[in-house]
């Protein structure tokens, strides 16, 4: 995920600190979840990134975790001739890492107006480190080409009833996810969700965040959009 970010905490988010690999976890064929140590000083707020230099290499990455977890996790899309989501896929437990921040103002906003959060793919992650902080009464669609991609799905429907898994590809004879919508967000948006003023916040592809961004102003006047694009 690249995204053009400025901090909203550290008084010098371009001061590079070290963190390194503690544990590696694949979710799915195409993204696995990393634990890594968290600098002492080290404060964010949910919904923010990280910054990872390697070499001539700089990618930006939403954070799953809390502010609170002693930490810090990622949810990676791993690219199969990406430039360094094979580093952090095939990096040794132990291995060190610079980076910088955090970064962004991709963070929830309490507000009368109701939140939707919207995501393809690894998009999710910053919406689970604002569910595990405590943020409630959503609505989530998460798009994805196939049930396998739903990262996380178990965690937010312990917390949301509004939990909707747009599928793009549904296979014939698979077990449908409860509530599961065969379409992108924008038609669920289309055709489910009721005319009002809504807090939109976006993370995933230029694509999703566009079409959702013009539907919202079309069809949802007196909403905000907040949104992370992926590049």
């Amino acid at each position: 995920m690249g995204k053009e970010t400025v901090s909203m905490l550290s008084d010098n988010p371009a001061v590079i600190q070290t963190i390194e690999l503690l544990k590696r976890r694949w979710l799915s064929e195409k993204a696995f979840e990393i634990e890594l140590t968290r600098p002492a000083s080290f404060e964010f707020k949910a919904g923010q990134t990280i910054l990872f230099i390697h070499e001539s290499i700089k990618r930006y990455y939403s954070l799953l975790s809390t502010p609170d977890d002693p930490n810090l996790a990622l949810c990676v899309h791993y690219v199969p001739k990406g430039l360094f989501s094979q580093v952090l896929a095939g990096a040794e437990i132990g291995t060190r890492f610079s980076v910088t921040g955090p970064h962004g103002y991709f963070t929830f906003r309490p507000c009368a107006r109701q939140p939707v959060f919207v995501a393809t793919g690894t998009g999710i992650a910053p919406f689970v480190s604002m569910a595990r902080s405590e943020v409630t009464d959503f609505i989530l669609l998460h798009e994805v080409e196939f049930a396998e991609d739903l990262y996380y799905h178990n965690l937010f429907r312990k917390i949301s009833f509004n939990y909707v898994p747009c599928l793009l590809k549904p296979l014939v004879g698979d077990i449908q996810p409860q509530g599961a919508f065969h379409g992108n967000a924008a038609d669920f948006m289309r055709e489910k969700l009721r005319p009002a003023s809504y807090d939109f916040y976006l993370c995933g592809g230029r694509e999703m965040t566009r079409e959702v961004t013009l539907l919202a102003d079309d069809r949802f006047p007196g909403s905000y959009v907040f949104k992370e694009v992926f590049f």
